[in-house]
Order: C-alpha cells, then sequence, then structure tokens
C-alpha cells in the first residue's frame, strides 16, 4: 500500500469505516498501517527519534543521549504484522507512555532535557500529538473489540542492559496493571513463546515484572478503557545494538524479527481462538494477504538480472566429444581440456545491480528473508561463473554447494556394499531413440504441458531440463531401458518441468529463477518421484552413492585420470560411463553439486515418510529450507499452489510399508 498522509480525524474515519490503509498523521508523529482488520495490533511507540524544527536547538541533549533511552528498531521487530502503530517522534519530545500531565520531560535519567523550559505553546504543539495517538488507538480497539469482541495489544520496548549490575532477562513482561486472574494464562503463552527466541550468547530468558513492571500509560490507557482488551507491555533487553556508541548489529536484528514474528502469531492466535469471534484457525487469516506493490516491485527487478542466467547452460563443455575421443586415444592418460561457451554476463555490474535491490522494502520479515537468501546466493552462483575454467571454480562451488558430509559419505558407502537384487537383471534391451521422444511426448500430454523434446551432443548427462526455454535436451547416444526411462520421465517431467511450469504461472518470478541451493531439493523430489513411480533400482542407487564418493575425491585433491580410474578400474564402470560422471564432476574447475542427490533424496524421503505435504515444494524452484515461509505464502495468496503436480506424488505406484526397498532404505541416516 502507498503511504498516504492525512489527518487524525481522517485516520479514524477510515477506521471507522473499516477500510485499510497506511498512513502517516500530518504532523509526522504516527504512521498507521492496517492491512486486514484482525483482533491484535503491534505498537512500538518509542521507535522514533524525530524532534520537530523548532525544538532541536532548545534541547540540552545530542543525538546518542536522546538514542540511548529510545527504542530503536522495535518498529522493525514489528512491521510484519497487519496492524501496527508506530511513534516517529522521540520520547523526549513527549513520551506516549507516561499521562498527559507528565509527558513532557523537564529532567530525565538524571539529565536536564532542555537549555530553557518550554513554553506553555511549545508544550501544547507537542501535546497536541500525544492526544491525537491516544485518539486513534480509542478509535482502532473500539472498532476491533466491536468487531470481534476482545483484542490483544503487543506493546514492544527495550531496555539498556547495561546499566545493571547483575544478570538481566532477554525478555521482560511487565503485567502490574493487567487483570491476572482473566488473562493470566495468555501472559504464560506469551512468555513461554519469548523463551523459544535464541540470540547468540544470551541466555533465552523471559522474566515477568523484573527490570519493568507495565507501569507505562499505553497500557493503563486501554486497560482503563477497554475491558475485553489484553495489553502485554514487552521489553527486549538491547542485545542488537552497542549501547556504548549506538553501532546496530544487523544479523541480530533481523534473527529477533524473525522469531518475533512467529512468536507473536502464535500467542495472538492462542488469545483469538479463547477470545474472540474470529476465525484464526482459517490458512492465512491473521496476516495481509495478496501481493505488496513493493514486493512486486522488487521481484520484477530481480527476474530482470537474473532471468537469463542459467548456470548449467554455461558449465557445460561444447568440447566433450573430442576430448572423449581424445582422452580414449591417450589410454586415458591425459587429463582433458574442456572448452566453454564464453559467458554472456558482466559479473562485477550485476553484483553492483544486485546490491541495489532495496529489499528493505518488502515489509514482512520472512519474505525479505527469503528474497535477501536468493540475492546472497546469486553472488555466489556470480563468482561460480566468472570463474569458470580455472582454479577458483572448485573454491566457489564449495561456497555455494558445499562438499559432501560424514553422514552423506556414510549413506554413499552404506549404498555401495549393498549386494545385487536378484530380481532386477543385470542386462535390459534398449529402447529406440524414437520411442524414447514418443514417450516423452506421451508424458507431456498427460501431464498437459506444452515444451520442447530436442536432440543434443552439448549435455553431459543423458537428457537435461532447460528451465529458460522449457526444452527437454536428450544426448542422441543415450540409450534407456523401460525402467531407466519411466524414472527419467517422472524426475525430468514430473519434478524438473513441472516445478518450471509452476514457477511460470506465479505473480512472483523468483520461484523461476530459484532459492538457494534449490538443487538438493530439485532432486531430492525428483529421486522419490523415481521411487514412487516404481521405477528405482539399485544400480540408480548406486549411481548416486558413486557421485557423493568422486566429488570427496576431488575435494580431496584427486584429478579427473584418478577418478576415472577409480570407476573404471575398481568400480568396474565402462569407460563412456566413467568419463561422462567425470565430466559431470569435473566440468568447470570442479562442479560439486551431484553430491546433492543423495542427500536431497533423503531429506524428501523424511518428509514423506513423515506425511509431510510436499506440494509447496513444487511451485517452483524451491528449497526446504524455506518451506514454513512457502506454506504461509500459499496461505496468504501470495504464491499460487501448484497447478501441476508429480503424478507419483499424487498416484503411487510403491507404496512405503512393505517390500525390498523399505529396508534398503531405512538404512540410509
Amino acid at each position: 500500500m502507498t503511504t498516504q498522509v492525512l489527518s487524525p480525524d481522517e485516520i479514524i474515519r477510515l477506521i471507522r469505516k473499516g477500510e485499510c490503509f497506511d498512513a502517516q498523521t500530518r504532523d509526522g508523529g504516527l504512521k498507521i498501517k492496517i492491512e486486514r482488520y484482525v483482533p491484535y495490533v503491534c505498537t512500538a511507540i518509542h521507535a522514533g527519534s524525530k524532534l520537530r524544527e523548532s525544538l532541536k536547538t532548545r534541547i540540552a541533549l545530542d543525538d546518542y543521549q536522546r538514542w540511548y533511552e529510545e527504542d530503536p528498531h522495535t518498529d522493525a521487530f514489528i512491521s510484519s504484522m497487519p496492524i501496527t502503530l508506530v511513534g516517529c517522534d522521540s520520547r523526549y519530545e513527549y513520551d506516549l507512555n507516561r499521562r498527559p500531565v507528565a509527558a513532557i520531560y523537564e529532567t530525565a535519567w538524571g539529565k536536564d532535557v532542555w537549555k530553557k523550559k518550554l513554553s506553555p505553546r511549545e508544550q501544547s504543539q507537542s501535546l497536541r500529538k500525544h492526544h491525537n495517538y491516544y485518539r486513534i488507538l480509542r478509535a482502532l480497539v473500539a472498532r476491533l473489540e466491536e468487531r470481534f469482541e476482545a483484542c490483544i495489544v503487543f506493546d514492544m520496548h527495550s531496555y539498556n542492559w547495561k546499566r545493571w549490575d547483575r544478570e538481566v532477562p532477554l525478555f521482560n513482561i511487565g503485567t502490574v496493571r493487567v487483570d491476572q486472574e482473566r488473562f493470566g494464562p495468555y501472559i504464560n503463552h506469551w512468555q513461554q513463546e519469548l523463551e523459544k527466541i535464541q540470540v547468540p550468547n544470551e541466555n533465552s530468558v523471559c522474566a515477568i515484572n523484573d527490570v519493568f513492571e507495565g507501569l507505562g500509560y499505553n497500557l493503563e490507557f486501554l486497560s482503563t478503557n477497554f475491558s475485553n482488551t489484553l495489553v502485554l507491555a514487552t521489553e527486549v533487553k538491547k542485545v542488537y545494538c552497542d549501547e556504548s556508541n549506538g553501532i546496530d548489529y544487523p544479523d541480530v536484528i533481523r534473527n529477533l524479527q524473525r522469531h518475533l514474528k512467529t512468536a507473536i502469531l502464535n500467542s495472538a492466535r492462542h488469545f483469538i481462538d479463547k477470545e474472540t469471534s474470529y476465525n484464526s484457525q482459517a490458512p492465512g487469516v491473521l496476516l495481509h494477504n495478496g501481493i505488496d506493490p513493493s514486493l512486486l516491485k522488487i521481484d520484477r527487478q530481480l527476474h530482470k538480472l537474473l532471468r537469463n542466467f542459467e548456470l548449467l547452460a554455461y558449465v557445460n563443455p561444447i568440447n566433450i566429444d573430442t576430448e572423449r575421443k581424445r582422452f580414449f586415444k591417450k589410454k586415458y592418460n591425459e587429463v582433458p581440456h574442456f572448452r566453454y561457451s564464453p559467458i554472456k554476463i558482466h559479473p562485477f555490474e550485476l553484483k553492483q545491480s544486485l546490491s541495489n535491490l532495496k529489499t528493505q522494502e518488502i515489509s514482512d520479515v520472512s519474505i525479505r528473508y527469503l528474497y535477501e537468501a536468493v540475492i546472497n546466493s546469486y553472488f555466489d552462483k556470480v563468482d561460480l561463473l566468472a570463474s569458470l575454467n580455472s582454479k577458483k571454480f572448485l573454491y566457489n562451488s564449495l561456497r555455494y554447494f558445499g562438499r559432501p558430509s560424514h553422514n552423506d559419505l556414510q549413506n554413499a558407502q552404506y549404498l555401495s556394499l549393498l549386494p545385487a537384487i536378484p530380481s532386477e537383471p543385470k542386462r535390459m534391451p534398449y529402447l529406440e531413440m524414437e520411442q524414447v521422444i514418443q514417450r516423452f511426448e506421451e508424458a507431456m500430454d498427460r501431464y498437459e504441458m506444452k515444451g520442447k523434446i530436442e536432440l543434443s551432443k552439448r549435455v553431459i548427462s543423458q537428457v537435461m531440463v532447460l528451465n529458460s526455454r522449457k526444452t527437454v535436451l536428450i544426448r542422441p547416444d543415450a540409450h534407456f531401458t523401460e525402467r531407466e526411462l519411466g524414472a527419467l520421465i517422472e524426475h525430468e517431467l514430473g519434478v524438473h518441468m513441472v516445478t518450471t511450469q509452476n514457477s511460470n504461472l506465479q505473480d512472483l518470478k523468483i520461484f523461476n529463477l530459484g532459492l538457494p541451493v534449490n538443487t538438493r531439493t530439485q532432486e531430492g523430489l525428483a529421486i522419490l518421484a523415481e521411487l514412487l513411480s516404481g521405477n528405482i533400482t539399485l544400480k540408480r542407487l548406486k549411481k548416486l552413492a558413486t557421485r557423493v564418493k568422486v566429488v570427496d575425491m576431488m575435494c580431496n585433491g584427486a584429478d579427473f585420470n584418478q577418478c576415472f580410474r577409480y570407476l573404471h578400474q575398481d568400480e568396474g564402470m565402462n569407460p563412456n560411463d566413467a568419463f561422462s560422471l567425470c565430466t559431470r564432476i569435473f566440468r568447470g574447475g570442479g562442479f560439486t553439486k551431484d553430491y546433492l542427490y543423495l542427500s536431497g533424496f533423503v531429506k524428501i524421503l523424511r518428509m514423506y515418510l513423515n506425511d509431510i505435504d510436499l506440494s509447496p515444494l513444487l511451485v517452483g524452484k524451491t528449497s526446504t529450507d524455506f518451506y514454513d515461509t512457502l506454506v504461509e505464502m500459499i496461505d496468504r495468496e501470495i504464491v499460487k499452489p501448484p497447478l501441476y503436480k508429480t503424478h507419483s506424488f499424487t498416484a503411487p505406484k510403491y507404496e512405503p510399508g512393505h517390500g525390498l526397498y523399505d529396508y534398503i532404505l531405512s538404512g540410509l541416516q
């Protein structure tokens, strides 16, 4: 919503009419946002630091002294919420948490505030702002009580902890003026939610009436005028900045933002379900629904910068066949020298443009964090691409994709040592390429997709999906058994093309670009699709295990030839397959991505076996790391539920709970 400049009377009229808006008062003292009428409100009345011009030369305190007693960033802690009231002026001009007769300080915390006492006229100007805040607050809470029978207010403050000579809590709830008999259970619930919040190097303690007792006027005013409104006056220890110099700790601020959002939503729902007529259980009803213009703007800018960035299109060598022939001619003794298409991006300029995106304009902290994570991941991907075919490429690949963990290597070793399954034949006839293409085309028709199927020698794997072109590329010399083709169709079309098509239907294009390291989730879903379609084989699982081991060998210093000899001589892999696998892993200078197939499968399989709905992961190129955010965005109608769904997920041919593969997969850690 666009921020309007309105008078208090205009704001009150909008509230009484039940209209949503984002506004600042004409005197600049208050910001109010109502994205949706819900029975909870968040206030940050000491967040501001402004002084009107006529007072700047009159005040006896410098900027730091004022900042020290204000509550910076408490407005950020509540920015994701649908109804917020934020004080913009310094509490030294007038303190909204004190009664009108005491709202203007002469002295505060042992210091004279004014060089010369303010005139009655000057005081009157400030007190008018104080009065307007409480007029608006009264109108708002009256409207919410009238509509929903009750209301809960999260009144956020912060406090300076270094002035205490004892251990003090991370959070403090002031309850002296709250009806304990009626509201005690909700206070306890809020305390429990706050104690779940972890801040590095801090004990997660939430006390009640310890450092402060909740004697502020914001709470007193609401409790006196509204019998069905609970105010939770909450102090946050200023661990998110350096009290001695005012320097912020951005990571701690963001951490508090994200976790306070969850705590507020959980406690609001607990109160609302028992005290109000509002149905809080319907998806997305406690937050604003729909896409904010600021979010859409950032998304469009990001997509414009990155829409032609397809890492795999550049990382695939253009001379695979000639280097394969030369490698075999040299009896496997000369390392291949791969060449690549020239990259068509300017790395420095692209990173600079990404840095200029104003993600701070995204009000919801969870969605903002998602966008910031994507931008940060593209910094790494740009560095990866810029270092193509150099010694730095492996380092950048490790930075982005990582390397196999101890757990990954244990799983790979476990699969490698499993004996052959007698019921799985060693040899099966291969299908003709015309049959392969026809089967892919038929599968596209079943999925009701529009896409192209092309033969290409430029791909390393037998089949690859180019997302930007909605194209399936197949190597002309590839060969498939019936079962292998069934697995590939569910893998490539049922997951990779499904998620591409779903991402194209989204208003937000970030799911077309891809969330950080979405390879793990995408390939995990794809291998699960192979399993559930009844096409997985032990040979396939062993191949995933082999990739993990070869990536680990490369990370430990082995070169192309050493890995090839291991595959060909020790593992008995035929030369062509061994060359292709080594090419996958050594392309670009060392591409560690392939170990993620097995680790992704293990993670997705665990989710599936625990009956976690996988459909939110199909909305685009997603990541399990953002699963909760995806669910929330779908609930809030910011993201469309997936139209296309993997057939083997909705109608699996393999049902866990019986059979040999249950036993095999139960051994994965």
